[in-house]
């Protein structure tokens, strides 16, 4: 596994990572994750290599364009490389395994067209969406094969003139931890069985479309005594702060509860004890959070787009919205007011979430590991065999 950041940063790339490489070992698999960091940083599983970068600010980033020399030749020594960032790791990729004849799988988890319009606003949207038809295009046909988790995704790599074959590949969740989950004690909280728990899990950051949230949720609250929202997560601390000081804004200091990151073992707990899950965002390739939470039981409020769009089931597993304010809202509230509605969505969500279940994404993963390993075992063979012939003919 090639990435750009691995732990202790937090996110859903992170997450899918270590999930994955679990249960390929379980399966009798080695894995193995090539990243970038500090690389005095204590791990507690097996086979995690950094190699040194520049720190991007406290983004969990590092940047690099190389791996040092130790953990290149570890790489080469892989059977295939599956890659999960295109730009630093990507190249990387192509750099280190081509030559070796190493098979490199690339999984596309982002919507690097929408991220660039948070982080890069001054840039044209047709700039960025120009650089990224230059890019994608060729790096996807460098490598042997793409993989998206989301039919919604398959549009938008196409869109971006993508032309490679690609593969549809759910990402995996552990369900059994989220299906099972004992809720946590409202008590403890301050709340009480009564009231009407909103979650949002993920990092806070601005492609999530928090203050979007936010407000729909302020509108909701001046309407509902009894509905609280609780944000789970962390990130950057300058835009942490900001979202901090949007909620003060609202004026609803015991309504808003920011819980800042949580160990990832206590997620499921948190999830059970809360009623609706909801997201602002828009930028989701394979939204990890909403599958989590349908396993948990819990419907889900997003906004009609790629990868949430994908997973919930407008009406059945919880309501899409247009991306505008009153549409959202509307659609949150009624879900508040209407408890079998809940429930009866509920159950349609956790049993939706069996489609994600990690045995039978890391199964479908598996097929696509051994039929590339061989036929490149099969390609290299028939190479080693021509370049014999050839020195047979030249030394006759």
């Amino acid at each position: 596994m090639m990435v750009d950041s691995y732990k202790p940063y937090i996110s859903g790339i992170t997450n899918y990572i270590e999930i994955n490489k679990k249960y390929l070992e379980k399966a009798g698999h080695e894995v193995f994750v090539f990243t970038f960091g500090d690389t005095d940083f204590k791990d507690k599983e097996p086979n995690i290599f950094r190699s040194p970068g520049l720190p991007l600010a406290d983004s969990g980033f590092y940047l690099s364009m190389r791996y040092s020399r130790h953990i290149k030749k570890i790489l080469q020594t892989m059977d295939v490389v599956h890659v999960h960032h295109p730009f630093l790791s990507g190249r990387l990729a192509l750099r280190y395994c081509r030559p070796a004849n190493i098979p490199i799988v690339f999984t596309n988890h982002s919507r690097y067209d929408l991220y660039a319009q948070a982080y890069l606003p001054l840039m044209p949207d047709e700039v960025s969406v120009g650089l990224l038809q230059a890019y994608m295009p060729p790096f996807c046909k460098e490598v042997d094969l793409v993989i998206t988790p989301s039919p919604g995704m398959e549009r938008v790599l196409r869109e971006l003139k993508v032309e490679s074959h690609i593969e549809i590949v759910p990402n995996g969740v552990d369900l059994k931890a989220f299906q099972n989950a004992k809720p946590l004690s409202r008590d403890q909280f301050g709340y009480t069985p009564e009231d009407i728990l909103i979650v949002y899990a993920g990092r806070i950051a601005l492609e999530k479309n928090l203050p979007f949230l936010i407000d729909a949720f302020t509108g909701i609250a001046k309407a509902i005594s009894n509905v609280h929202l609780i944000l789970i997560g962390g990130g950057i601390q300058q835009y942490e702060e900001e979202i901090r000081e949007y909620v003060t804004a609202q004026r609803l200091p015991e309504r808003i509860h920011m819980t800042g990151k949580i160990p990832y073992d206590q997620l499921p707990s948190y999830l059970a004890m809360c009623d609706i899950f909801a997201t602002a965002s828009v930028t989701e390739v394979h939204p990890l959070s909403v599958i989590e939470a349908m396993g948990a039981g819990l419907p889900s409020m997003g906004i009609e787009s790629v990868g949430v769009g994908d997973t919930i089931q407008d009406g059945v597993t919880g309501f899409l919205a247009t991306n505008d304010i009153a549409s959202f809202t509307a659609k949150l509230t009624r879900l508040c007011l209407d408890p079998a509605l809940r429930q009866q969505m509920s159950r349609s969500a956790k049993q939706a979430s069996s489609a994600y279940a990690i045995e039978r994404t890391t199964r479908l993963m598996l097929e696509h590991y051994e039929k590339l390993v061989k036929n490149h075992s099969r390609r290299k063979h028939t190479l080693d065999a021509r370049l014999r012939e050839i020195m047979e003919r030249f030394l006759a």
